[in-house]
Formats: structure tokens, sequence, C-alpha cells
């Protein structure tokens, strides 16, 4: 009787193995130039290298009846997060959505069905791995919150860090987008400092503290010429870099500063790339992996189950990115 019971365990356990590889498999694809990933609209994207692998973080847009006349936001419908990794930039495995607007208790997915989240990222930090994103909060916590999740793993289970916003509108100035501007979090790592950026209208940097769940000092607003959303923080060679979302010619586009240390003074240096096709909005990712740098970035080109792209229904993409000597950055033009 125990020997069969242990062999039904071994096939059991060859039978989930063997699930595990077809399901593998099947959420593989090959990069075939841009927009990256073509079956789902996916935006504001997030990379992060962790073990030897890339990771992607992306909202997943998706398509609701009266998106295309709606306004003030509802545009957005980001459903869940989601989350692609690769070895060598060109076969990617889907890992599926890891994180859910309803994963924080404290947001509000009842009254706001749509448009109740935005950009994310996500770092490593002593093991851990820390999820800051953007959803809409229910009271107390009056417009769009920034909250941070935290798993053992890249790919989730991500669990809310603290039970409540990390930042809210109580926190910040209102400036020029009042209730959504504490959107689009960035954190960069800088030896012993962990420095959070965010904004949409108003740039603002502060300190986290070592648990990497608090503010750890004064919010400061910094001042990027042409500034929109979506900053975007990281280092090379010992030059600080703030890339973001900027005015453009009718849409955003992607511009940069550099300083020598993250408080400042910043030097704005100009625009990383253009427009996006057929999109708004752009939201810079930049990483350096496998002794190159990438930027992701998103359009609006895709075609998913007969829609196609629009404000909305975006599309990631990623381009090489490349310096100059003396640090600064050269001109990306977008591929496809």
């Amino acid at each position: 009787m125990m020997r069969t019971g242990l062999i039904i365990l071994a096939i059991s356990a060859t039978m989930v193995a063997c699930a595990d590889v077809q399901k593998g498999d099947s959420n593989t694809f090959v990069y075939n130039g841009n927009p990256l990933i073509t079956d789902k609209f996916t935006a504001d994207p997030a990379p992060m290298v962790s073990n030897g692998r890339l990771y992607l973080y992306v909202g997943h847009d998706e398509y609701y009846e009266g998106q295309d006349s709606a306004g003030g936001g509802k545009e957005f419908n980001i459903t869940e997060w989601l989350c692609y990794s690769t070895a060598d930039m060109k076969t990617w495995t889907d890992h599926g959505g890891v994180l859910r607007p309803s994963d924080f208790k404290w947001a509000d997915t009842i009254t706001a069905k749509v448009g109740t989240a935005w950009a994310a990222q996500v770092v490593e930090r002593n093991g851990k791995f820390y999820y800051y994103t953007t959803v809409q909060g229910q009271k107390p916590y009056v417009g769009y919150a920034i909250g941070v999740a935290v798993s053992d793993s890249p790919t989730g289970p991500f669990v809310d860090a603290i039970g409540k916003p990390l930042v809210c509108d109580t926190m910040t100035g209102n400036g020029k987008r009042g209730w959504w501007n504490d959107i689009d979090p960035t954190v960069y790592i800088d030896g012993d400092e962990a420095w959070l950026c965010w904004g949409n209208g108003t740039c603002f940097l502060a300190r986290l503290k070592d648990n990497m769940t608090e503010i750890g000092g004064d919010i400061i607003t910094l001042n990027m010429p042409k500034y929109i959303e979506g900053p975007w923080l990281t280092k090379r060679n010992g030059i600080c870099y703030l890339i973001y979302a900027s005015m453009g010619v009718g849409r955003e586009a992607i511009d940069y500063a550099t300083a020598t240390n993250f408080e400042g003074p910043w030097t704005h240096c100009g625009q990383v790339t253009g427009e996006a096709e057929n999109s708004f909005t752009i939201h810079p990712g930049v990483v350096e992996f496998n002794g190159k740098w990438y930027l992701f970035y998103h359009n609006a080109t895709a075609v998913v189950d007969g829609k196609k792209g629009a404000i909305g229904r975006r599309s990631v993409c990623v381009d090489e990115l490349k310096f100059n000597a003396d640090g600064t950055i050269k001109f990306v033009q977008q591929s496809k």
C-alpha cells in the first residue's frame, strides 16, 4: 500500500513538473521588433534586473465599453500589473498578473470602477522586492496615492506592506494637478540611501527609510523644465539621471536632467526621445542589462483582439540607450 502511494505521488509530481514545463513553454515569446508585447495592451514599463534576469513590470490597459468617449483620466483602465522576464532580451516569459489594485484594501476599486491604477516600479533590497505603484484611495485618502507591496520573489505574490498609502494628498501640495499629483513612483537605491521620486504636474523627491516603507525626510519639489509625469531615477558613472515624460509637440516626449547627487541641483540636458506614435503619453523605464543600457517606453500602435491602440490602449516598446563620452544621452530614434 505504501509502495502504491509512493508511486502515485511520484506520478503526480511528474505530471505537475511536466505541466509547469508546458506552461512555461506556452508563455514564452520572441521579441521581433516594437511593440515588444503584442497580445495585450500594456503601458508604463518598469524594468528591474535580479540574479542575471531582466524583469519588466507593466500596467495592463484593458478596453471597456465607452472608453473611447471617456475623459478626465477615465480613458485609462489598468486592471492589473503584469510581469515579463528575459535572460537575453530575445526570448521573453510571460508571468501573468502579479498585483491588482484590489490588493490594497484602502484603494477605491468600487465607486471608481475604471482609471483607478497607474504606473509602478519594483526594486530589490535585502532579499525583498518592493512594488511601488499608484492607486486611487478611498476615504480618508483623497485622490490618487502611492502604495507599496512586498514579496520574496520578483514574480510575487505581492502583498500590501503597510496597509495604507506611502504617499497621499495630505502630504504634498496640490500643485498643478491637485488630487492626482501623487502618481508614477520611481525608486533608486544609491548605496545606503534610497530615493523616491513621483508626481504629475509637480516633481516630488524624498528619501526612503531603510525599511523602504516610510518617507525618511522632507518632501522637496524639483523644478524640471517641461515636466509632466513619469519620472525615472538612475545612475551611471557617478552621474545621476532624472528621465521623465515632458511636454513635446502636442503630446508627451521624454526629457532628462543630470546631477552629481539626487538632491541636486539638476541640470536639464534636453530630449531623450520625441513623441510616441499614436499616444499622448510616454513613460520611460531605463536599465543596464548584459553590458547594454535600454530605454523602455510605450506607444499605441498594437492591435489586440480587433481593437486598435488608443490613448488608453498602449503598447510597450524598447530600444537601446547610448551615451556620449561626457555622460549625456544620445537621442533615441524609436524603432519599429
